[in-house]
């Protein structure tokens, strides 16, 4: 269990449990969070773990009795964090709250709807439909079997280009209907909820794709969907063949079960780094053709790197990120959305992105969950990923 109340104006606190019961379970951690934020949120996130099973939903539908806050999400996932902690496993929750003075806090839940046109997102509140708050960005959770989320963040990028988008997907369920989405006293178990925020208070963001770059940038120069034929003019598995020749031995280990292959977010820069590229996983290669095959779209002229993962450089990535974040104004609150192939799948001890976010960030009032997709921001340009960690950092604008 964990509460941190924070500076300034703001203020912040995160409460978990592990008590096998829920209902006190959800007690617990919501009175010590009211406890540490002084009485009174204006923004509340609630989590429970897979762990607690059927008595999930009726106990998120009564939420809004325990936890008096006009903005109140919840959703399941099948693991949590809260502080330092992630509970990966087994009953656990998390009640996370924000006061935030002269925030501009709009809930929603959406439903994609299919029409002759091809689907519709419906249930904005008619408030964001007149305007959007100053500097408005969004925290979504959605349902993966139920909402098409790369398609709401293209509706939004054309609507609200500047907002950025950070969450993630619902992981508790294994099957359509197995996940418990909640705003208010509302809960559902299809579509997306979430709040706009803006005004007096900012996300920002943080996204972590745990990976880092080898060889250098190349340029597409033939292409078809999701093959890349040839890179800089010659076959694609040729250049990736003279990539791996100067590697060391670890590094090819890494090639051999580890490839990715990132396109850079924005062409228009004169060079190219570590966290410049969205990653997306090599799942295959043709050697008659030279064809390498990833899971995107690949464009004609745009500019790639191959990439590797493993623990070290996941560690790495996400530990510089937070140290560029703890530079600027100094954070008290986190929302972190983290892949459920990190944690113990990837990493050799317990607690690992938890953890790092308190010893960069901390103490901080930090909750999340593992997710089954994380959305967040690669430049200016949010998307969908896997295997990262997509943390929102909220505070005073």
């Amino acid at each position: 269990m964990s509460a941190t109340p924070s500076t300034a104006a703001c203020a912040f606190a995160a409460v978990g449990s592990t008590a096998p019961r829920l209902a006190e379970a959800l007690a617990a951690a919501a009175a010590g969070a009211l406890d540490g934020i002084g009485g009174h949120a204006d923004l509340a996130v609630v989590l429970i773990s897979a762990g607690h099973g059927e008595a999930i939903r009726p106990a998120l539908e009564g939420l809004s009795a325990v936890l008096p806050v006009e903005a109140l999400l919840g959703a399941t996932a099948e693991g949590i964090l809260v502080g330092g902690t992630e509970h990966e496993s087994g009953p656990a929750v998390a009640v996370w709250l924000a006061r935030l003075p002269g925030a501009e806090i709009v809930p929603f839940a959406l439903a994609h709807e299919r029409t002759p046109d091809g689907g519709t997102f419906v249930g904005w509140p008619v408030v964001l439909e007149q305007a959007w708050p100053e500097g408005a960005g969004v925290l979504l959770v959605a349902d993966p079997f139920s909402f098409p989320v790369e398609s709401f963040i293209a509706r939004l990028a054309d609507d609200q280009p500047a907002a950025p988008i950070v969450g993630g997907m619902a992981s508790a369920g294994r099957r359509p209907g197995g996940n418990v989405l909640l705003v208010g006293g509302q809960s559902f178990d299809r579509g997306a909820v979430g709040v706009v925020i803006g005004g007096g208070a900012r996300i920002r963001p943080v996204v972590s794709q745990g990976c880092r770059p080898i060889g250098r940038p190349l340029v597409v120069t033939r292409c078809e969907e999701n093959l890349v034929l040839e890179l800089g003019g010659r076959p694609a598995l040729e250049r990736l063949r003279e990539i791996y020749a100067t590697l060391d031995d670890a590094d090819r280990a890494l090639v051999r079960g580890s490839l990715h292959l990132g396109r850079v977010a924005s062409e228009y820069q004169d060079s190219f780094a570590q966290g410049d590229f969205l990653v997306r996983n090599v799942v295959g290669a043709d050697a008659d053709s030279g064809a390498i095959a990833i899971g995107d779209v690949v464009r004609l002229g745009q500019t790639v790197q191959f990439h590797v993962r493993d623990a070290a450089s996941a560690h790495a990535d996400l530990g510089s990120l937070l140290d560029r974040a703890a530079a600027t104004p100094r954070p008290a609150g986190a929302l972190v959305f983290t892949c459920n192939g990190r944690g113990s799948r990837l990493f050799p001890r317990p607690d690992h992105d938890a953890a790092l976010v308190q010893e960069k960030l901390g103490p901080i009032a930090a909750a999340g969950f593992f997710a089954q997709g994380e959305i967040g921001p690669i430049g200016q340009r949010n998307c969908l990923h896997g295997f990262t960690a997509s943390i929102a950092l909220v505070g005073p604008a």
